[in-house]
């Protein structure tokens, strides 16, 4: 019976999923005394997991190309990781962080690296960040046999990760005996006071802003297993920590919200066509410009470097990517990666009879108990190129609307005050909504990384000559973020409110604007 359970609950893994993000802080530097080697540890599953079959195209080289491609996120020096200890004395990265339900990859590059953590090599030595797959690979148990699902939405407690970072950190700078075993670790036996003494001011700057969001967006009650509010924590990491003054150290701290309408992690497979995405339902989707604006604001939350400078000497007022660490190669990799990646096909015997049966009732329309109205596959919006995509329903089912609602939030906008909105004449107001900060900061960046354009706009005149600088294949991204906030103009109509859900991930819709310029214009 507990078997049949347990194949119950896998076979609604491979019907389900929902949207992703992460978090937070700066890079900073230490002199590596020797290349760094994470302790692997003793892993939690005692033998190698069986993977699921998903497609032709999934290849084991692509698998370990997902699991360690680098998408730009800078958490943390690496040989300090690999010097903290957890309270009870063992290394913090013991096990591959399986503690925190994170998963062995056999194939790291340094051995003992979590499926999709990433080390990225920079002037200022070794970084460890995250990649997609840290979040989008489950692994099950069934009958003693472990099976993997590539991007499946991973059971992991990010809450009691980035916690427990925090307070390692805390204890290198509060204990002294903490302090000098980890700068041995750091910089080698015996090293000098003024090295120490370095070692301390950049630990000290790293912790700072990471202390501040954590203590200020975590929620009393932690979000758990599998879940995380990863669109208030995007939001914080930018707004908090990204855009404010650099005598600052770039942070506004009373950005920062109580990040306490968590969500459960997507599955990836299909991400790629449909044409809308997010839980909220504000983005477009199904072409890969669309995609790398998605992803791109994954990035800025999960550990990127972005710090905006003002430059009327460009057209949008703003350098978007004077430091900004994302990995657009990588980006644009990894989407064609997920591109490859099938749904996970049951490994284990079908009962034709309960399936024709079951296909009858899906096939059902919803006032007769049925499914597919909602998650049945259908010719959605096409893309540039003509694109074809797979059309996500737009319904009001009465749920999430916490998430929804955290969309209108507003707070200051730092150095981004002024910044004009691409394809818009509007600027943004010092007092705006956390939204529009990401919008502008991720479609600016786009623009800037792929239209390099150095023009200052005088005028109006200059600002419809910037438009048509935009190359077609960019014109998609004004349909990227739209609007979260009711408008009373005529330019609205149903979007997105709440939750996807399964195959085709039905949606829910309030009233928003559905054209950004317009909602800038009027103030929407």
């Amino acid at each position: 019976m507990k078997d049949k359970l347990v194949l119950r609950l896998l076979a609604a893994l491979v019907l389900s999923g929902i949207v992703s993000a992460c978090v937070v802080s700066p890079t900073t530097t230490t002199d590596n005394a020797s290349p760094v080697t994470v302790q692997p540890g003793t892993p939690s599953t005692p033998s190698a997991p069986v993977m699921i079959d998903q497609g032709i195209n999934w290849t084991a080289d692509a698998r370990n190309d997902f699991y360690s491609r680098d998408q730009g996120s800078r958490m943390i020096p690496l040989s300090w990781i690999t010097a903290l200890k957890q309270q009870n004395g063992e290394p913090f990265m013991a096990a591959s962080l399986t503690r925190y339900g994170y998963l062995p990859n056999e194939e790291s590059h340094p051995p003992g690296l979590p499926v999709g953590f990433t080390v990225a090599s920079g002037s200022n030595g070794e970084t460890m960040g995250m990649t997609c797959a840290a979040c989008h690979t489950r692994q099950i148990e069934v009958a003693g046999t472990f099976y993997r699902i590539d991007g499946g939405p991973a059971i992991v407690d990010f809450q009691s990760f980035l916690t427990d970072l925090d307070t390692a950190v805390n204890t290198v700078l509060t204990d002294r005996k903490a302090f000098s075993d980890f700068a041995q670790a750091v910089l080698g036996p015996s090293p000098s006071r003024n090295k120490q003494a370095k070692l301390r001011d950049e630990v000290n700057a790293w912790h700072l802003p990471y202390h501040t969001l954590m203590d200020r967006a975590l929620p009393k009650k932690p979000w758990g297993p599998a879940r995380l509010d990863a669109v208030s924590m995007i939001f914080n990491r930018l707004t908090g920590l990204d855009i404010g003054p650099p005598s600052d150290d770039y942070m506004i701290p009373d950005n920062i919200k109580r990040a306490d309408a968590p969500v459960r992690y997507p599955f990836l497979w299909n991400a790629a066509i449909q044409d809308k995405t997010q839980w909220p339902g504000f983005a477009d989707n199904g072409n890969d410009i669309l995609g790398l604006a998605r992803n791109l604001g994954e990035v800025y939350g999960v550990f990127g470097i972005f710090h905006p400078e003002k430059d009327e000497g460009r057209l949008l007022g703003i350098n978007y990517v004077v430091k900004n660490s994302a990995n657009f190669h990588g980006l644009n990799a990894l989407e064609r990666l997920i591109k490859k990646l099938g749904p996970p096909k049951w490994p284990w015997a079908v009962d034709q009879v309960l399936a024709s049966e079951g296909k009858t009732i899906f096939d059902r329309k919803t006032e007769q108990g049925g499914c597919v109205d909602c998650h049945g596959i259908k010719p959605g919006v096409a893309r540039f190129l003509d694109q074809k995509t797979w059309a996500t329903p737009i319904q009001d089912v009465g749920t999430d609307s916490r998430e929804y609602n955290l969309l209108a939030g507003t707070v200051q906008t730092g150095v981004l005050k002024g910044a004009m909105f691409p394809f818009s004449i509007q600027r943004l107001k010092s007092t705006d909504t956390a939204f529009n900060v990401l919008r502008i900061s991720v479609v600016g960046a786009i623009l800037q990384h792929y239209v390099p354009i150095g023009l200052k706009a005088k005028s109006l005149e200059d600002a419809e000559r910037a438009r048509s600088l935009f190359r077609p294949e960019t014109e998609d991204l004004k349909g990227a973020f739209r609007c979260a906030r009711c408008c009373r103009s005529l330019f609205c109509l149903r979007i997105p409110r709440t939750r996807r859900d399964l195959g085709s991930r039905s949606v829910s819709a309030q009233r928003i604007c559905a054209d950004p310029c317009r909602a800038a214009e009027t103030g929407g």
